[in-house]
Order: structure tokens, then C-alpha cells, then sequence
């Protein structure tokens, strides 16, 4: 079936990028938490509320609880309670977070037009498009 092979062949893309992404070890983080920096970085204040980081990540509530312990260790990421709700708290990008993610930036970005070198950009536009109807819309 064409959409079995389909869905096989994005888990594979998925595990190939992963791998190229290692490079991202030279400054002390995994891809996920460059995607976590990535999406702390666009957020209004460099913060959201778990349960929005875990969405945005399409992490469950207790996956991101788990990858950002250690975040927080290393100084990348705070918690941070909200004012108004004590109920709330919020994953916020430190200081020293937005210098890493600033560094490990210039070798995600060489991956990334490494991995997708050869495609035109509006193939690229379109492929960006489909990947945000599956889910894709960092």
C-alpha cells in the first residue's frame, strides 16, 4: 500500500536526520532540545506553559516534564510560575539557553541545507505545506 511505504519512509527520513543532527553534540544538546530552544526562541517572552511547549513539540505533557529536567540542570531553561495562576508554570529560555541555541544555530543550519540540498525552493514550499497538514508547523 502506498500510504503504509509513505508513513515507513517519513520514520526513516525521520531517523536519518536524527542522525545527521548529531552534530548538534558539539555544543552539549540533542535535536529535541534544539526544537525545544527553537520554539522557546519564537515564543512572545522566550516562554509557554508546559502543556503549550508540549503541544508545539507533539511531545505528551510528561515527555517534555522529562526532557526538560535536564534543560534545566545544564541552565538552558527555567521554570517560571505564572502571577496570576499558581496552578501554571512556564518553561522560559535563560540567558545561557539563548547562547547555546545561537551557537548550535550555525550547525543546524549547515545540516539543514546540507540534508536538503538539490531541492528547488518551491518544491520546498510545496513539501512544507504537506508536512504542516500531517502536523509540521513549527
Amino acid at each position: 500500500m502506498k500510504e503504509i511505504s509513505t508513513i515507513l519512509n517519513i520514520l526513516k527520513v525521520q531517523s536519518v536526520i536524527t542522525k545527521k543532527f548529531d552534530g548538534l553534540s558539539l555544543h552539549g544538546i540533542s535535536l529535541t532540545d534544539y526544537m525545544i530552544l527553537y520554539i522557546l526562541s519564537n515564543a512572545p517572552g522566550n516562554r509557554l506553559k508546559r502543556i503549550d511547549l508540549a503541544e508545539n513539540t507533539g511531545l505528551t505533557a510528561s515527555g517534555i516534564t522529562r526532557i526538560i529536567l535536564p534543560m534545566e540542570k545544564m541552565g538552558l531553561v527555567e521554570k517560571e510560575n505564572s502571577d496570576r495562576d499558581a496552578r501554571v508554570s512556564y518553561v522560559k529560555l535563560t540567558s545561557a539557553g539563548e547562547r547555546i541555541f545561537t551557537e548550535a544555530t550555525s550547525t543546524a543550519g549547515y545540516i539543514s541545507k546540507k540534508l536538503l540540498e538539490g531541492i528547488v525552493t518551491e518544491d520546498l514550499s510545496v513539501f512544507a505545506g504537506q508536512l504542516k497538514i500531517l502536523g509540521g508547523d513549527i
